[in-house]
């Protein structure tokens, strides 16, 4: 290997380590660019850095602490009835397609590059835009480490014996594509929402959040109902119009049932550090369902902080650098456009849909269990009501986060089957992988060659349907991105 080699990939790692992959500090490297390339003072460009990294921070804070706290109490339910069920949740699937790779005698460090590959095309398809219709560069670092790992597996599984660098290249091909045509896809629905907020979602659900503005837009024709905000309850129901107090009541209520089910012993089990011998299982079960809350409205200030320095820098690389284009951002960053109540409601329905169909499973006797994960449970469904109740109201908002519970359960059930990650525990678990993904793995794995090409050009036409067929006219499909209120004006005018 040569010295100039050496020191690209040097370049490589350093960037991959240290920025790529957290996305508090690759927010912040964007910020700090798009500052500088609109030619503002170096002081004001660190200002913006520091406030968009340090915002991202305390998002990354309150969707860890959520995680942490929560999913070991829904997850529990497997260990303490010994169910030998899969769990959805990205983190378990991610897990089992660490095993699954390594069972299968490849080395699992190949992600990583995949990841890079991956990047790379997306840069690529935006940089082509005139004639890939693509508008949107996906920045959410810990995510695309998640949905490479599982991708790994999914060729893996379809082509076993196929070598390094062609897995590597059919996979970066694969997975750019699908990050770069689905967080595209969402580019309208989330300038709607944010009105004109500057970036896009690229997150678990960008399929799930083109299909929640579709189906709330149709919910909501000649009978818009009442949204989230526009309830005004009466007597001692009035309580529940304060998003604390309606999130506190409501997941102490639904955590209590869950934990109470567990047990005392269990949970002292389960929680060595946070159950304190001392302590009343009562006022734990009400200290740890009014954390869903604390972390809640740490989330929402952290989405206000970066989103906004975000939104003002990136204009110097969609003028300078990738005209036209837009950042594709955690979920959560749509958390501060929506009614605060809409995020409970979304994970409440949600999670009901998840258990029904749960016990559907078990009352028709299904070969895979799944027990309910959070990540997928709370921050799709949250999502998806943020959406569905800008468009159709409190109707959708509640409907569409519990039909997509349902959804999870049994396309996660067939998914942990058929690529036999059920075995290791886990499956991946977000909306798009338990309907897109085991859609594109199904054709891959009985068409082979033919099957990934085929999925790459169907994704590909897609931004090319939008630009022809979307919402909004050709002359204002790119508008859209760069300027919103403009394209919406040109285009009701």
């Amino acid at each position: 290997m040569d010295s100039v080699t050496q020191v690209l990939l040097g370049i490589w790692a350093f960037f991959q380590n240290n920025i790529l992959t957290k996305p508090a500090f690759f927010v912040g490297f964007i910020v700090l660019l798009g500052y500088l390339l609109l030619k503002k003072p170096f002081y004001e460009a660190l200002a913006g850095f520091i406030k968009a990294t340090v915002g991202y921070m305390i998002l990354n804070v309150a969707a860890g602490g959520l995680v942490t706290n929560f999913r070991p109490i829904l997850a529990g339910l497997n260990g303490r009835f010994q169910l030998n069920a899969a769990v959805i949740d990205p983190y378990f699937g991610q897990a089992a397609a660490q095993k699954a790779v390594e069972a299968a005698g490849k080395s699992f460090a190949m992600m990583m590059q995949v990841l890079l590959l991956a990047f790379i095309w997306n840069l690529v398809l935006v940089a082509l835009r005139k004639i890939s219709k693509v508008r949107t560069v996906f920045i959410t670092g810990h995510i695309m480490v998640q949905q490479s790992s599982t991708a790994l597996w999914l060729v893996l599984f379809a082509f076993p014996n196929l070598q390094q660098v062609p897995t590597l290249i059919m996979l970066g091909l694969l997975l750019g594509t699908y990050w770069a045509v689905f967080s595209n896809l969402s580019v309208e629905s989330t300038q709607e929402l944010t009105e004109g907020g500057g970036f896009a979602v690229g997150h678990q659900q960008m399929f799930g959040i083109w299909l929640t503005d579709k189906l709330a837009t149709r919910m909501s024709r000649g009978k818009q109902g009442k949204k989230i905000e526009d309830l005004k309850l009466p007597g001692f129901l009035s309580i529940f119009n304060e998003n604390v107090v309606a999130t506190s009541i409501l997941m102490t209520f639904f955590f209590g049932i869950i934990m109470t089910i567990l047990g005392e012993p269990y949970m002292r089990e389960l929680d060595k550090t946070g159950f304190a011998a001392s302590q009343n299982f009562i006022f734990y079960i009400l200290e740890k369902s009014l954390f869903f809350a604390v972390y809640v409205s740490i989330l929402q200030l952290g989405v206000r902080m970066f989103v906004s320095e975000l939104h003002e820098s990136f204009q110097g690389i969609s003028q300078k650098l990738l005209p036209g284009s837009l950042p594709a951002v955690d979920c959560a960053a749509t958390f501060g456009f929506g009614h605060p109540n809409a995020i409970t409601i979304g994970f409440l329905f949600g999670a009901i849909g998840q258990f029904i169909a749960i016990m559907g499973l078990i009352v028709f006797k299904s070969p895979v269990l799944i027990i309910t994960g959070f990540v997928p449970v709370f921050f799709d469904n949250a999502t998806f009501a943020v959406f569905a109740n800008k468009k159709g109201g409190l109707r959708a908002a509640m409907l569409i986060p519990f039909l997509s519970g349902i959804i999870q359960v049994l396309g996660g059930a067939f998914a942990a089957a058929y690529f036999q990650l059920g075995q290791y525990g886990g499956w991946h678990g977000n909306f798009d992988w338990d309907t897109l993904w085991p859609a594109i793995g199904f054709v891959i794995k009985n068409f082979t060659y033919v099957g990934v090409a085929l999925s790459i050009i169907l994704m590909l036409a897609i931004p090319q349907l939008q630009y022809y067929k979307g919402k909004y006219r050709r002359e204002n499909y790119f508008k859209v991105a760069e300027d919103f209120e403009n394209a919406k004006a040109h285009d009701v005018a």
